[in-house]
């Protein structure tokens, strides 16, 4: 291999080894899955032969990226995979300053209070407090939270640029409207037109911050704001997360203006530019959910 010794750092970036490039594509398969996948699935989903993708799996086993189900044959992120994902979250400046803020916001509130970044697929969950009161509900670590029907993803869909969220905007409101026919039970009206989102959008920037209710998991509210950088991009949401009968009744207020303190004051250490403190009650809320049972109690 000639050296790269005299070359510009420019030539330096333009090389690259192909094997690794290759290789990444099985562990993308891997990665967008929900579990465990047979060889042929990967392969496909990685757009080789079988039996070049095993090569690969075999070496990622190896190495802990990957694991193989002796019952089943079917492979899967090992821990490796997990241990250099938590590492790189633990990198972001924004999570590690966000821990005393969710601290102190659940110690004002008595609810948990988690924070969310964006990812391929939508917000995720990569920090928690866990509330007082919490009950059934369980808040876990890297939940991918709905974009349109929680408070969480609805900051994000007023704050990110468009062309960022388009792919999961685009997949929830089809799944809203195949699901429009039938009689299960929804918590939340369904979000399915352009108008919809324009009014969620309208009102969220309004206020600085967004507000569910019975929207993914009966009885329980959530509140989110916004965390922006020196940018003045957002970065991530902070959520409060309670009962409803508290979160959205007499202790509503306290929790929003803890909760705007806690954004305010992390954007800040984040360097973003000076920005009203926003959290008023608006006079056009989006509509109002129509409570039903929840199929399920997951963290939202």
């Amino acid at each position: 291999m000639a050296s790269d010794k005299g070359k510009p750092p420019e030539e330096w970036t333009q090389r690259r080894i192909q094997s690794i490039e290759v290789g990444f594509q099985v562990i993308r398969a891997m990665e967008a899955a929900n579990g465990p996948l047979p060889l042929r699935d990967i392969a496909a989903a990685a757009g080789m032969p079988p039996s070049k993708a095993h090569l690969y799996l075999v070496s990622f086993v190896k190495e802990g990226v990957a694991f193989q189900d002796p019952a089943t044959g079917h492979y899967g992120l090992g821990r490796f995979a997990i241990q250099l994902g938590l590492s790189a979250i633990r990198q972001l400046d924004v999570v590690e300053f966000a821990r005393e803020e969710l601290a102190a916001l659940q110690r004002a509130t008595g609810f948990a209070t988690y924070l969310s970044l964006w990812g391929d697929r939508g917000p995720g969950i990569v920090s928690k407090v866990d509330g007082e009161r919490q009950g059934s509900l369980a808040v876990r670590l890297g939940y991918v939270l709905p974009l349109l029907n929680s408070a969480t993803g609805q900051v994000f869909l007023s704050y990110l640029d468009e062309s960022e969220t388009a792919g999961v905007r685009q997949d929830e409101i089809a799944a809203a409207r195949r699901d429009a026919s039938e009689e299960a039970a929804t918590l939340a009206p369904r979000i399915t037109t352009a108008k919809d989102i324009e009014r969620i959008v309208e009102t969220v920037r309004r206020q600085g911050y967004a507000m569910t209710i019975n929207s993914i998991n009966s009885s329980f509210a959530a509140m989110a704001a916004p965390v922006f950088d020196y940018s003045s991009r957002i970065v991530a949401t902070i959520t409060v997360l309670g009962s409803d009968k508290q979160l959205a009744g007499p202790r509503k207020k306290t929790a929003l203006d803890a909760l705007m303190t806690a954004t305010h004051r992390l954007s800040e250490r984040l360097g973003a530019p000076g920005r009203g403190q926003k959290g008023e009650e608006s006079e056009t809320p989006p509509a109002a959910p129509k409570p039903t049972r929840a199929k399920s109690t997951a963290g939202r």
